[in-house]
Formats: C-alpha cells, sequence, structure tokens
C-alpha cells in the first residue's frame, strides 16, 4: 500500500510543477495524510489568521511569501524554509505568485 499519494513514485518530479497558480483560488494537492502527518503542495494568495494543532514545515518551491506567525512577518523566498510551531496564530499572504511545500506534524 502506497502511502504516499498524488505524485508518481519511483520516478524524479518537480513539486512546483504539480500545482498552478490561480488567482483568487486556493490551488492545493495533498501527498499524504494521516493522524500523524499532513504532506501538501500550495499555490495561493492569500489565507487569513488559523492555528494548527501541528508543527507545520513550509519550504517555498516558487517565488516568496509573507508568513505572519504570532504577530511577526517573515519573507520567505524560494529555496527558503520556515516553522510554523502548533498553537501559534499564523497566516500567509503572497506578495508575488507563489508555490509551497507543506509538511504538519502531529
Amino acid at each position: 500500500m502506497q502511502h504516499i499519494k498524488n505524485i508518481d513514485a519511483a520516478k524524479a518530479v518537480e513539486l512546483a510543477s504539480l500545482v498552478e497558480v490561480a488567482p483568487h483560488k486556493v490551488i492545493s494537492r495533498t501527498l499524504a495524510q494521516n493522524p500523524a502527518l499532513n504532506m501538501t503542495l500550495f499555490a495561493f494568495e492569500e489565507i487569513s489568521s488559523h492555528k494548527s494543532d501541528g508543527d507545520a514545515f513550509v519550504y517555498v518551491l516558487e517565488g516568496e511569501g509573507d508568513f505572519t506567525i504570532d504577530g511577526q512577518k517573515h519573507r520567505v523566498k524560494a529555496g527558503q524554509s520556515i516553522v510554523m510551531p502548533a498553537g501559534l496564530p499564523h497566516a500567509i499572504f503572497a506578495p508575488v505568485p507563489f508555490k509551497w511545500f507543506l509538511v504538519v506534524v502531529f
């Protein structure tokens, strides 16, 4: 049984090619989801402040995004990562189109 889905197995894949930016839409592709872990690719312009029960690791694939974590804004660019700790409010805004990979560990 394959636990990672929506991606070719045993093949090199460019993650950014698996989601496309669409104006005013949240585009996502879930790669794995279970009670301990969630892996998702995203492309969107903005998501309002919310909290998660798990630690969220973000890797920006293309472009850049503003991640506001517990009131502090961080600009994260392609090739960079940030961790959004569980329980802290966070919001995401894309000043330019961007794609990112999210891994939430519960």
